[in-house]
């Protein structure tokens, strides 16, 4: 009997070594910056993995706050119903994220998330987190910088949604995804778009039909290929070239 909880303690220790020592997300996840003896501080911020099957959700709405979540592998979406009873979409997470800091001002989370694919997260206790933040300063700063990168994000969506054209704000989208790939060793111009057009479209402020529309039009000027989820970005400087355009 007594034996069993220090087994699962060393369990658990084990995998967060090789979570954050080894992991391939780690500069993109909360070890990023921390020396090799920072990171082994982390040992006693004793965590689990949870997987998550395609559907299923991994908090709602009203849930009360006690842990956030780095995503390890699959895609999520986040999102908040409106008072009219709409889906609005706020966010898509991939490896190397971090969910779940909605709930930390007022400790309930503030909107839902969902696993758009069957992936895995690493569980990690907020109060665990204070706690070895207050050993490791290092870690309260990158955890601040984890939060900022949430901040700008959430900016960038902001001026999508009020300055852009629909093309603009599809082109900006695409390019975005492009360059979070990349953060993640993936290609850069070919990938599998793992939300569906309305989604999308209810991320962006645009009607399906819109959305499905800009698509069409960017294959026919040469600038994507679509095969269903597929898509190839075949000219990242024309997608750019939108944007620069509206900037100039």
């Amino acid at each position: 009997m007594d034996t069993q909880p220090a087994t699962s303690k060393v369990i658990n220790i084990r995998q967060l070594k090789t979570v954050c020592s080894s992991c391939s997300l780690r500069e993109l996840c909360l070890p990023m910056g921390l020396s090799r003896e920072e990171i082994e501080h982390l040992d006693t911020l004793v965590y689990t993995r949870r997987r998550v099957k395609r559907g299923e959700t991994l908090y709602r709405a009203g849930d009360g706050f006690n842990s956030l979540y780095a995503v390890r592998t699959g895609f999520f979406k986040s999102n908040v119903i409106l008072e009219d009873g709409r889906d609005q979409v706020t966010g898509f997470h991939m490896p190397g994220d971090i969910l779940g800091m909605d709930g930390i001002g007022t400790e309930a989370h503030t909107c839902n998330a969902h696993a758009l694919e069957d992936g895995e997260v690493c569980v990690i206790p907020f109060s665990r987190l204070e706690e070895v933040s207050r050993e490791v300063r290092n870690l309260q700063h990158q955890f601040h910088k984890v939060m900022s990168r949430e901040i700008v994000r959430d900016q960038g969506v902001m001026m999508l949604l009020g300055t852009m054209r629909a093309e603009e704000r599809l082109a900006a989208f695409l390019i975005n995804l492009s360059q979070r790939f990349v953060a993640r060793g993936y290609s850069p111009s070919e990938f599998h778009l793992r939300m569906t057009r309305e989604e999308i479209g209810s991320y962006l402020g645009l009607k399906l039909e819109t959305v499905s529309r800009i698509f069409s039009k960017f294959q026919e000027q040469g600038l994507i290929a679509v095969q269903q989820k597929h898509i190839r970005i075949l000219n990242t400087d024309g997608l750019k070239h939108l944007l620069d355009h509206r900037e100039a």
